[in-house]
């Protein structure tokens, strides 16, 4: 039986018919598996990978050879989900180099959308994949290639000005082309008002539960982030009896938007 592989078209539908979108990151073959198991819709492989599998302060180190062969192990094996690439930091520093990133995750990586991160300063770039066909997936709050600019992981958006950014940030990566928007550590409020506002699909992570879908770091979901985990995370092995277990309650909560809580929202 053939399986309908998931597009931004599906997302859009989704979106539509207000049916929560559920993302995790995946870095290999046999979490695709079990996360496709689970349902889960948008297999994110993120630059993340450089904190939770190479042991990286953050994810700068992480090179595009790195990205490819993770996206590769996720997508050979991958039937239903949308593999979801990011390009890492300074691949999209010129044009060039965006085109040939792109390429790279997509026909060696076999991802079906790649992602980066800003806003004014990567709305041509944008408009240049997605003019030759590349899906593109915007990044807006805290972007984690900029920690060192920002000075740290924190919480965006949060007065008028900043809040404002955003928004017209989200916007014109709509009209560049943007298939699809992940908002992160913005306030619940924003992000529900730009998901209802927006027809391009948004993605939340400590964003609050008016997204139109969430993603998290499989690690952080599973506990297996050493220290203290990010507040808007949760540890959903906690009350499981299996890896499996735990992924599907994620699904789960997520579909009936009981995950995010209170507890995981800034307001």
């Amino acid at each position: 039986m053939t399986v309908d592989r998931i597009t931004s078209a599906t997302l859009r539908a989704m979106k539509r018919r207000r049916e929560p979108i559920v993302s995790l990151t995946c870095y290999d073959a046999a979490f695709c598996h079990l996360l496709e198991q689970a349902g889960v819709d948008v297999l994110l492989v993120g630059d993340s990978l450089g904190m939770v599998l190479q042991g990286q302060p953050s994810t700068v180190a992480v090179s595009l050879e790195h990205m490819v062969y993770h996206t590769a192990c996720v997508s050979r094996v991958g039937k239903r989900a949308l593999v979801l690439a990011d390009m890492p930091f300074l691949s999209y520093a010129t044009a060039e180099r965006a085109l040939q990133a792109a390429e790279r995750l997509m026909a060696e990586g076999g991802a079906g959308m790649v992602k980066l991160e800003g806003g004014a300063a990567v709305l041509q770039t944008v408009g240049l994949l997605t003019r030759f066909g590349v899906p593109v997936c915007g990044h807006l709050g805290l972007l984690p290639q900029s920690v060192h600019q920002i000075g740290g992981y924190r919480y965006q958006g949060r007065d008028d000005a900043g809040a404002a950014r955003i928004r017209a940030d989200a916007l014109a990566l709509q009209e560049a082309g943007a298939s699809l928007l992940v908002l992160e550590c913005v306030p619940a409020e924003l992000a529900a008002a730009l998901s209802a506002e927006l027809e391009t699909p948004v993605i939340g992570i400590g964003a609050g539960s008016g997204t139109d879908g969430q993603v998290l770091v499989l690690h952080d979901m599973l506990g297996l982030t050493p220290g203290r985990s990010p507040r808007f995370s949760r540890n959903f092995m906690a009350d499981a009896d299996s890896v499996s277990q735990a992924v599907a309650a994620y699904v789960a909560e997520v579909r009936s938007r009981a995950f995010p809580g209170p507890e995981q929202t800034l307001a």
